[in-house]
């Protein structure tokens, strides 16, 4: 992932308020798998999804994260409080970072987010069988 696209979606003062939020990383217990990814690497994949209402299995591979990964991370962080916790940190602070979390906020309201997070609930229909 180029280092400047990391920048302009995590911006670094927006970063210091998600660093400390984020659950520590733990081994599956199945065993596998590969080694931790980079989180601001998977926060920004996260932050590119939400922000521009690209469905998972379409993140650009120059993001250095697998689709996979970042919705995995994206389901933990949510479980984890995440979200609710940058936005208290949000609130207590001002400048970039709290402009930069209101508009990852305000992305994830937009009607392609919310189309985003509904994909996995629409009905599809049985394939004919020839």
């Amino acid at each position: 992932m180029r280092a400047d696209l990391s920048k302009r979606l995590v911006l670094d003062e927006l970063w210091e308020l998600v660093a400390p939020l984020l659950p520590s990383f733990a081994a599956r217990p199945q065993g596998g798998g590969t080694a931790p990814r980079d989180e601001r690497a998977v926060c920004t994949a996260v932050a590119y999804i939400l922000t521009s209402g690209c469905a998972w299995r379409y993140l650009p591979e120059s993001f250095g994260v697998s689709s996979a990964t970042a919705h995995r991370r994206f389901s933990v962080w949510t479980e984890a409080g995440l979200w609710r916790g940058l936005h208290r940190a949000a609130a207590g602070s001002s400048g970039r970072a709290t402009d930069a979390f209101l508009a990852l906020k305000a992305s994830t309201h937009s009607p392609a987010a919310q189309a985003t997070s509904d994909s996995s609930r629409v009905q599809r229909r049985p394939r004919a069988r020839a």
